[in-house]
């Protein structure tokens, strides 16, 4: 069975992702700024890798039917760092979809359990969107 318990290494990987979140929406406010939107892609996929670690975070993007997300994530964070940061944006935002598609289920059980939040996300129309995709596996 797998820890889930939060050690040093987790927290500092989560802060990292938050901060790449972050750093890539002040990069858009900022008129699609190359240098945030840069440091915000290196703060979240190192965010991702250590959080879940090195090997699993290979595995993740290595994985056959992930490549076309990898790939497309990529050449989205090339686009940025030659100078086209619309374009990729438009191709990270297309890979990120890919890749992290499987999570969508995982994070509506998560937003159905938030206190206030989670009553609008237990309402029958919204309850119905997410139990249709409730029975995929995660990929991780």
């Amino acid at each position: 069975m797998m820890s889930f318990e939060m050690n040093d290494r987790k927290k500092i990987g989560l802060g990292l992702t938050g901060f790449g979140v972050f750093f890539s929406f002040l990069g858009i406010v900022f008129f699609f700024d190359k240098g945030l939107i840069a440091m915000g892609n290196i703060l979240f996929i190192s965010g991702v890798a250590l959080t879940i670690g090195l090997k699993s975070s290979l595995q993740f993007f290595m994985k056959r039917s992930n490549y076309k997300g990898t790939i497309s994530f990529g050449v989205g964070f090339f686009f940025v760092v030659i100078g086209w940061p619309i374009l990729g944006m438009i191709l990270e935002a297309y890979g990120f979809v890919v890749l992290f598609s499987g999570f969508w289920p995982t994070l509506a059980v998560f937003l159905q359990k938030i206190p206030i939040l989670g009553w609008i996300f237990q309402q029958p129309f919204v309850r119905s969107f997410f139990d249709r995709y409730r029975g995929k596996r995660v990929p991780v």
